[in-house]
Parts: C-alpha cells; structure tokens; sequence
C-alpha cells in the first residue's frame, strides 16, 4: 500500500513549482488571460497563505492551498497530477486545506474555477461546495469563471 502524506510546503519546492507550471500550462489555453486568476510562487509564499503538497511515496503528485482572507478562506491553486488521478488525492487535499482554515478561525471557504473545468466542479459540488456570486476582487460579468462557496463547521 502506498503512503501518502500531505503536508505544508513550501510553494518554491522544486517539486512543487512543477505541479505549478503543469497546472499554468492546462489552464493558459483553456481561459482568455483576462480569466485566468493564476497566483505566482511569490504570492503562494506570503505569510496569509497555506500551501500543501500531496506525496505518494515521498513523489509529489498534488498541491493546493488556501489564502486566508479577514473572513473566509479562498481556495486556490489546487492540483493533482494526471499520473495520480483518481487516488482521491484531491479530496484529501481538500479536506487538508479545509481544516487549516478551520484551524485559522475561518467558518467559510470560498473557489473560482472556470467553466471548461467540469470534474472540478462536480467535486467541488461532492464536497459541499454550492454556487455563489463573484467575491473579492473578481470581475462579476466573467462568463468564464464559476464561483462556489462551502461552510466550515
């Protein structure tokens, strides 16, 4: 049996950044720029995030993270590689993000994925998630982008 492990990380991890520049080569042709809401390294590592790696057998195959707003947690650069694809890596990157927010006091967290992202969102929806308008600093009149949100208890 495998051992998997997801823990904080740094997003500069060499591993890391190349679950990062997959992710940002999948995304770039899919969305206009204008839709694409691609954090940086750089951001990834400021102190309002928390960024987590997902390692089956010490090999990194998913990331994600959550930025930890004054009053909800934004989920953001979550990742799995097409490699490890239905291991269940993303929902437990998911309820790993989830409990760090919980953790920091946040009682809800909040998405935008795109609409050409259908297995994201079907889990999202399996996770709890439900629609939402915009928040934050997103364009509200992107036909691109689709908005969730979930209650942390």
């Amino acid at each position: 049996m495998s051992e998997v492990v997801i823990a904080l990380t740094d997003p500069a991890d060499p591993s890391v950044r190349v679950l990062i520049e997959a992710l940002d080569a999948y995304m770039i042709p899919l969305y206009p720029a204008e839709s694409n809401h691609l954090l940086d390294i750089e951001t990834l590592r400021r102190p309002e995030m928390r960024f987590f790696a997902a390692r089956v057998d010490a090999q990194t195959l998913g990331c994600g993270g959550c930025w930890l707003h004054a009053d909800y947690a934004e989920i953001k650069r979550v990742y799995v590689s097409p490699q490890a694809r239905g291991l269940g890596l993303a929902k437990r990157l998911m309820d790993r993000i989830e409990d760090e927010a919980r953790a920091a006091g946040m009682t809800v967290a909040r998405l935008e994925t795109g609409i050409h992202q259908p297995e994201a969102i079907g889990l999202y929806r399996k996770l709890g998630y439900a629609l939402r308008e915009a928040f934050g600093d997103y364009p509200t009149d992107d036909p691109n982008s689709v908005f969730m949100e979930k209650r942390l208890a």
